[in-house]
């Protein structure tokens, strides 16, 4: 839940807790809580009705992407997300890569690639090698609660703000003008992306013992930029991150492709020519160039494309808690997938029948700043001096980047497998077609 408590303020509706403490979307006017994979769920299933409509065939399968940046447990959700709109999930891919299987799907020579991807609500950057058919992910960086929602919610902050000092009335307390506010934010944002000024016209905003009150505003691109400086600011360390990791300099650059609709705000496109020297490829549309990646990947699934090899990498490390609250890692971030990696370890008294494996993800020292993605204990282990165990830890990574983890006490052969409870909100019996 305090993943998402600042975006749940940002928000019309009720966000809540479960009784298992899994976030959910309240809807009291039906009297039902959905999780976020239903809702998910819903989009994909319109999709899928509007392409069988259009193709006049029935659609079972599907390639989903997400953000680079995303951990195991929302790729799980995703993918049930898939199975809940009756969808056979094939692959999941991540959309910088997808939008360079677009870019790069018909050229013959090598170029090296960094791919900005600036969504609604999460940032990705990833640094790729392309051509002759096969795509290389060197890097990927990013930011998942970064995004175009951010920008809007800045203009949201500034409209209430200046209407509360003129009013004295905090229409962020009122769900009905904060979505209304929401929504003439994103269009005045959008219209700045080609003017220089915007204007924001809400009649009836809200009302008192005086009447009915309105906001008539003009929003120029300068006090836009003014507004989002610090957003600005935190494009560039994923830049500067994922140049890093890939041991590559911005001369190393042949093209640098956006992705994302917020891209096309002048500020993010300027800022990207301040940090890698280069003017955007603007040869693909930013809207579009995901899911044609997508359909790319979806035909050598098929069969249907032929000579199209794609190596991506795991966006965060992984590992394990060790004596002391410290994350040992096991495989790197920037690991090319699939892969499999494993490491023995011992027990840490003398006696110790058990041994509770907590697996984690992230890149800081200590466990309690990482991600706990499920734990699971292996039991039946001979009493023994500390250290002399051994316990082998294996853990697989698949090529949609979801983890699997398992544990074998070598004396006795002994196996357990680990089933990442934390990943899904939703029981097994839940995630399938509603």
């Amino acid at each position: 839940m305090a993943e998402v408590d600042d975006e749940a303020k940002q928000v019309s509706y009720n966000v809540v807790r479960d009784e298992n403490g899994n976030v959910k979307l309240d809807c009291p006017a039906i009297g039902k809580q959905f999780a976020a994979e239903e809702i998910s769920a819903q989009v994909l299933r319109k999709l899928v009705d509007d392409a069988s409509k259009f193709l006049n065939d029935k659609i079972t399968k599907a390639v989903v992407t997400v953000p680079a940046y995303f951990n195991d447990s929302q790729r799980t959700a995703t993918k049930d997300a898939g199975r809940i709109a009756g969808l056979e999930v094939l692959r999941i891919i991540n959309e910088p890569t997808a939008a360079s299987l677009a870019y790069g799907f018909e050229k013959k020579n090598n170029e090296t690639i960094l791919v900005f991807d600036l969504g609604g609500g999460t940032f990705d950057v990833s640094v790729l090698e392309v051509g002759d058919g096969v795509f290389e992910v060197l890097s990927t960086s990013g930011d998942t609660h970064l995004g175009g929602d951010d920008f809007d919610k800045k203009i949201v902050d500034w409209l209430a703000s200046t209407f509360k000092n003129d009013e004295g009335i905090d229409l962020l307390k009122d769900k009905q003008a904060l979505q209304r506010l929401t929504e003439a934010a994103e269009k005045s944002k959008m219209e700045l992306s080609t003017l220089t000024q915007a204007n924001i016209s809400l009649p009836f905003i809200t009302a008192t013992a005086d009447g009915p009150k309105h906001i008539e505003a003009t929003l120029s691109r300068a006090k836009f930029e003014e507004l989002c400086s610090d957003l600005i600011d935190r494009l560039k360390t994923p830049v500067n991150n994922a140049l890093k990791d890939a041991k590559l300099s911005v001369s190393n650059l042949d093209e640098v492709i956006l992705v994302g609709g917020s891209t096309r705000i002048p500020a993010v496109q300027e800022t990207v020519r301040k940090i890698t020297g280069k003017d955007p490829n603007v040869t693909v549309n930013p809207d579009e160039v995901v899911s044609l990646g997508a359909a790319v990947q979806g035909g050598v699934l098929a069969g249907d494309v032929k000579d199209v090899v794609l190596l991506d990498v795991t966006p965060l490390s992984i590992g394990l808690e060790t004596l002391g609250g410290v994350m040992t890692k096991i495989i790197p971030r920037n690991t090319t997938l699939p892969t499999s990696k494993s490491e023995v370890f011992s027990t840490a008294a003398d006696g110790q029948t058990s041994v509770e494996i907590n697996v984690l993800q992230g890149e800081r020292e200590f466990v309690r700043d990482n991600k706990s993605l499920g734990s699971f204990r292996l039991d039946g282990i001979p009493p023994a001096p500390r250290g002399v165990p051994q316990i082998e830890v294996k853990f697989d990574i698949d090529a949609n980047g979801i983890l699997s983890v398992a544990a074998v006490d070598k004396g006795t052969g002994k196996k357990q497998d680990i089933t990442i409870t934390g990943a899904s909100t939703l029981p097994k019996d839940e995630v399938c077609y509603q």
